[in-house]
């Protein structure tokens, strides 16, 4: 190898020297043209990893007109949620051959949001999608106004307009209906923070299906969907007493519910069955293992960028919310009948 190969990066003529190929026609390969004969493309791709060779973005930006980055707006990365959606559409992203630019707001407001957006413009990005768990964050990206692409994950849960998401309310009728078919009658609803558009949706489904049953709805425990706020409500219900199964909002939560009611020697489902929502990596390991409502977050990312690239394309289209799946596991049983002698001793 030369001394000039080894003191600086290689260029495009590098490339195109090794490949026997004109500069246009290296130029025509990075960027994608379809009419390249196979064997061209292949020697200018083999050339390109044989000596490193990275485009210059910005150059190939003022050429093409596109960046290949897609922003990503993020509230709340601490949670399973959030944190394995931003997770997906980075994966899904990549796949389709964009980078991705993460910005995340310590706190959801206009003047927050404004900024990413001026912040993610300056970048060229050709689309952004935020994450939006809570109603003000949602609030805050419908009002505002921006002249690239906005797509929101999860926050829009009616599947109309540059949206995409899981049906959270699919999702609450799931659990509720389960415990029901298993016979149980007075099922608790622990929510997650209802000022999340997620939490108040699994609430709006246990609530259809309690009344359409006909049974008391009991849904007024609220947590924050931390383990330590499920072990408290647990310790609270075990000492109140008088259900037979809870429905909690995420797997988190129901974690600490398992290790409340162990502590108050209640057998999980002997005496009360639990059923979480998330289905997070950890649910088919407690004790027992946690009956959930699964959320598929890598499909949620792939249709994200399937917008993306529709928008791009000029195709605005309708994506229906992704259907969850009710994985049944140890922690729900039938309702046994002194469980329902119990309640009326």
């Amino acid at each position: 190898m030369s001394a000039d190969r080894t003191s600086r990066r290689p260029v495009m003529a590098d490339v195109a020297r090794l490949a026997g190929v004109s500069h246009q026609t290296v130029s025509r390969v990075i960027n994608g043209a379809n009419n390249i004969r196979p064997d061209t493309r292949s020697r200018v791709e083999h050339a390109i990893a044989a000596l490193g060779y990275r485009p210059n973005t910005a150059a190939r930006t003022l050429v093409t007109r596109r960046s290949r980055t897609v922003g990503i707006i993020s509230s709340n990365t601490s949670q399973h949620g959030p944190a394995s959606i931003q997770h997906s559409l980075q994966e899904a992203a990549r796949s389709a051959g964009y980078f991705s630019s993460v910005v995340t707001l310590s706190e959801v407001t206009h003047r927050e949001l404004r900024d990413a957006l001026d912040h993610l413009d300056r970048q060229s990005v050709e689309a952004i999608v935020m994450i939006a768990t809570q109603h003000d964050a949602l609030a805050v990206a419908h009002a505002e106004i921006t002249s690239t692409p906005l797509i929101v994950v999860e926050g829009e849960l009616t599947g109309r307009g540059r949206s995409v998401g899981v049906d959270q309310i699919a999702g609450g009728r799931m659990a509720t209906q389960h415990l029901i078919d298993l016979g149980h009658r007075h099922i608790v609803h622990v929510s997650g923070p209802l000022s999340w558009t997620e939490a108040r949706a699994r609430r709006s489904g246990y609530v259809e299906v309690m009344r359409r049953a006909g049974l008391r709805v009991d849904a007024d425990l609220e947590g924050d969907w931390s383990p330590a706020r499920g072990c408290a409500i647990g310790r609270a219900l075990a000492e109140r007493g008088h259900f037979t199964a809870v429905f909690v909002a995420n797997d988190q939560m129901a974690v600490g519910l398992l290790h409340a009611f162990a502590e108050a020697g209640m057998a999980v489902p002997g005496d009360v069955s639990v059923v979480g929502f998330d289905d997070i990596p950890e649910a088919a390991y407690t004790t027992p293992s946690l009956t959930t409502v699964h959320q598929d977050f890598p499909a949620v990312g792939r249709r994200a960028i399937e917008v993306v690239t529709a928008v791009l394309d000029g195709v605005d289209v309708v994506t229906p919310l992704l259907t969850p799946q009710l994985v049944i596991r140890a922690s729900s049983a039938r309702l046994a009948p002194q469980q329902e002698k119990g309640l009326r001793a």
